[in-house]
């Protein structure tokens, strides 16, 4: 039987872009997945071409073509898909780049400063009959396809809250003023960057596991970096209504000052709790890539199950992480969950994601802007803006 081959075009060759491509050179079969194939044929940096190539060759894709321009790789008719990896502020201008060339998209999270781009760039695509996803890998684990099984299934009863944190004692003043996590021109701060992640197992606990989900109301309080007036320390709480079991609460935290794990052991417990009027489900591991779960039912049952993510055999001498913390031999980072969900929808036609709507990221991206306003946080007028083209 042939495979489906999907050929990647990477925009923006930095870190988080890096770790994607080196999971997209591991053979799909070892996790299980025979009937599809990834390929990266081409990446753009906006700085040099030869930085392209440079990236090219560290992911085992020296072949490709390298651009010194984002219009140049958009432009590739040999390009099926484009993952863009560019900091939030740059999303919608990179990803409208391409869909208006006729580019199917996958997005980095989050998919774009605000609400109100996220809404064009959905607009765009079903203009353009192409497939748009926002990249929250996480979703796509198959720790996170069982969450939302219990959570369907009942074993835990009518699920009435979940809580959620993902949270690093980065401590803002220890970034340079220009670094994407702290500089309010790259959309910097806690919210945009960790709390989605804390956000994300909210949703898809108590808004995708419904029928017909309705969107949240929320309350927040935000502490800024007084510096530079990025988040750094935010918690948020989530009514979602529900018609027959009445309202769940969600609640999602994030901070630069303070850790989800602070032994870096487990010490300190599960970093997501889904409760249930029966028994809860506890995840373990950071909210974006958690390893482990433990099932506590009212009756005294306990099952715990640890979530092993397959890379590379030890043998090929390829390995995989992201800030140069590297996996064990023959672990995989698990970004290539969220590729196999695009190899799968660009062979059956779908344009979007099965386990997270353009519907539900732009739900979300709403909930960001509302927490953002109750806290008085703005970015730059120049990366709020839906103007496009614009050049930043």
């Amino acid at each position: 039987m042939s495979k489906f081959q999907v050929k990647w075009g990477i925009l923006g060759p930095g870190g988080i872009a890096q770790t994607f491509a080196r999971d997209l050179w591991v053979d799909p079969c070892t996790r299980g997945v025979n009937d599809i194939e990834h390929v990266v044929v081409a990446a753009a940096s906006s700085s040099s071409a030869s930085r392209a190539a440079d990236f090219l060759k560290e992911v085992r894709a020296p072949e490709a073509k390298a651009y010194g321009s984002y219009k140049e790789l958009v432009a590739d008719p040999n390009v099926d898909i484009i993952y863009v990896a560019t900091p939030h502020s740059h999303h919608y201008q990179h990803a409208m780049l391409c869909l208006e060339a006729g580019k199917n998209v996958l997005c980095e999270k989050a998919f774009t400063t605000n609400a109100k781009q996220t809404e064009l760039l959905i607009k765009k695509a079903k203009e353009k009959n192409l497939f748009l996803m926002e990249a929250v890998w996480t979703r796509y684990f198959p720790l996170s396809i069982y969450a939302r099984e219990i959570v369907t299934s009942g074993r835990i009863g009518p699920v009435q809250r979940t809580f959620a944190d993902l949270s690093f004692p980065d401590l803002p003043e220890n970034f340079d003023d220009s670094h994407r996590m702290v500089n309010p021109d790259l959309a910097g701060g806690a919210l945009l960057d960790l709390g989605i992640y804390a956000l994300t197992w909210v949703f898809q606990t108590l808004y995708t596991t419904q029928k017909d989900p309705q969107p949240p109301t929320v309350v927040s309080s935000l502490r800024k970096y007084e510096k530079l007036g990025s988040d750094q320390l935010t918690s948020m709480l989530l009514t979602f209504p529900r018609k027959d079991l009445g309202d769940a609460h969600g609640i999602a935290t994030t901070s630069l000052r303070i850790s989800s794990d602070p032994d870096s052991k487990g010490t300190a417990g599960p970093s997501i709790r889904i409760q249930g009027e029966t028994g809860e489900l506890q995840i373990f591991g950071p909210a974006f890539r958690p390893t482990n779960t433990r099932l506590i039912l009212n009756n005294g049952t306990v099952e715990t199950k640890n979530w092993f993510i397959p890379g590379a055999p030890e043998s090929t001498g390829w390995k995989n992480g992201f800030g140069g913390n590297w996996q064990a031999p023959g672990e995989g980072q698990g970004m290539f969950y969220e590729a196999d969900e695009c190899a799968y929808a660009l062979r059956d036609g779908r344009k979007e994601g099965r386990f997270e709507s353009l519907s539900e990221s732009l739900v979300i991206m709403q909930i960001m802007d509302e927490v953002r306003r109750q806290g008085g946080m703005t970015y730059p007028e120049k990366i709020e803006s839906i103007e496009f083209p614009l050049d930043l």
